[in-house]
């Protein structure tokens, strides 16, 4: 039966494996459900399997189903390499890049490759989403085309560039370091700036980037000591609000700071421990590696990013 297999149908059974709800299926393959249930029919017919259960949440697929997903992915990028075209010129292209950033980087990056971007692409465009949990597991299936995320140079970070997959390819855009933040008559302005005055006042945390804690802990951590940590925060802005109404302090990485603070009251100091600064990388599957499109992009960004915030 699998020699009446329509190449077409392939996308679509990885996407329902994704999303189990021909719903969302049917839009981000941009076609009604009823299109999206007519293939699915056809995907039964030709693995002589139901693929999908119907349940009160969703669909939840069959052993059969579960059991071709990964086949199906490494047969689709397979596919991908196959038909990838020659030649790549921006100013015709329609494609649609997926990507993933850190909170801190939306203003640090886009600002500097966008316009060009938008000038030599007009057609192109990008899906972003801010870094989750599961973001290196979506680079390595090849679900996102690029991130960027932090990692640590300093070897005592469990983050170490070093720890990244081998799969996935990274370029440095910039490096940053961690500053402390804290309202404008914060008592601690007044004293001598070390490390027990730093730790003698409670802490403003935010998780970002899918990292719970920073490199300060995990030295702080090593010496048998460790922050007050008042509030875990998941947003800048809100944070930065409740930093300048507040004794707390914020540590945060000192380019995204320095550019957003001038909208707040606030003043900032070193960090009390000395460490190596940490990096934004640009991260991407060795799978696209010689896709000219993606190539196109990935040498933009570097190339606009590396030239405006030189380290």
């Amino acid at each position: 039966m699998l020699k009446h297999l329509d190449l077409n149908l392939l996308p679509v059974l990885e996407i329902l494996l994704e999303e189990q709800s021909v719903t969302a299926a049917a839009a981000r393959l941009h076609l009604s459900q009823s299109a999206v249930s007519k293939q699915l029919t056809r995907l039964r017919e030709v693995f002589d399997d139901p693929l999908f259960e119907r349940t009160a949440y969703g669909l939840k697929p069959t052993p059969k189903a579960l059991s071709l997903a990964p086949d199906l992915r490494q047969c689709l990028q397979q596919l991908a390499q196959f038909t990838r075209p020659d030649s790549f010129e921006p100013a015709l292209s329609q494609r649609q890049f997926r990507m993933h950033l850190v909170e801190t980087t939306y203003s640090l990056t886009f600002p500097h490759f966008m316009p060009s971007l938008l000038a030599q692409a007009p057609g192109v465009s990008l899906n972003c989403q801010t870094w989750r949990l599961d973001t290196m597991d979506k680079l390595l299936r090849c679900d996102i085309d690029l991130a960027i995320g932090c990692r640590e140079w300093d070897e005592r970070s469990p983050m170490h560039v070093n720890h990244i997959p081998d799969d996935l390819n990274y370029v440095e855009l910039v490096q940053d370091y961690t500053v402390c933040l804290m309202r404008r008559d914060h008592p601690a302005l007044a004293q001598e700036w070390n490390l027990d005055t730093f730790l003698s006042y409670r802490q403003l945390q935010v998780a970002f980037g899918g990292l719970e804690h920073w490199l300060l802990d995990d030295v702080l951590q090593m010496q048998g000591r460790k922050r007050d940590i008042a509030v875990n925060m998941t947003d800048f802005q809100s944070a930065l609000a409740l930093c300048e109404q507040s004794d707390l302090i914020l540590c945060a990485p000192s380019r995204y700071a320095l550019a957003v603070m001038k909208s707040f009251d606030l003043k900032y100091l070193p960090s009390p421990i000395k460490l190596i600064p940490g990096a934004y990388l640009l991260m991407w599957h060795k799978h696209f590696e010689h896709d000219l499109s993606h190539k196109w992009l990935r040498e933009l960004i570097i190339n606009k990013v590396s030239a405006s915030l030189p380290n």
